[in-house]
């Protein structure tokens, strides 16, 4: 007799989710910059310094706000120091790099960057 598993929930595209948060990341570290520009020019009553294109402040100072609560509460202390290492940060780091300089042997590093996507991915609600 087989098992059958039950799926209560749609699979999952690993390589769509990764994608997605990386592509995430990557925005976010320009936006957080867009809007500490756009409070200081606000801050010197100098608002229209460059022309704006698009009008969507108030959508990417949520979506800033919820990936900075994102990557502070629904991450550990090794997989925001991958996160913040591998995508945030101004220059390319490979993975060999960064579980090396963490300690970590790299199964272990893989299965906690995997987590750590994942973490972020339910936490943004993107799944």
């Amino acid at each position: 007799m087989s098992a059958t598993q039950l799926a209560f929930l749609p699979p999952i595209d690993e390589k769509e989710v990764r994608n997605t948060i990386i592509r995430e990341l990557k925005r976010y570290k320009a936006l957080k910059v867009q809007l500490e520009n756009w409070k200081e020019r606000e801050a010197a009553g100098i608002t229209d310094l460059f022309p704006r294109l698009r009008d969507p402040l108030a959508f990417n100072e949520l979506k800033v706000s919820q990936m900075d609560r994102a990557l502070k509460q629904s991450l550990d202390d090794d997989e925001l120091k991958i996160i913040q290492t591998k995508y945030l940060s101004s220059k390319k780091i490979k993975d060999i790099e960064i579980y090396m300089e963490m300690g970590l042997k790299k199964d272990k590093y893989y299965q906690v960057k995997r987590r750590a996507i994942y973490n972020l991915a339910t936490a943004l609600g993107i799944i």
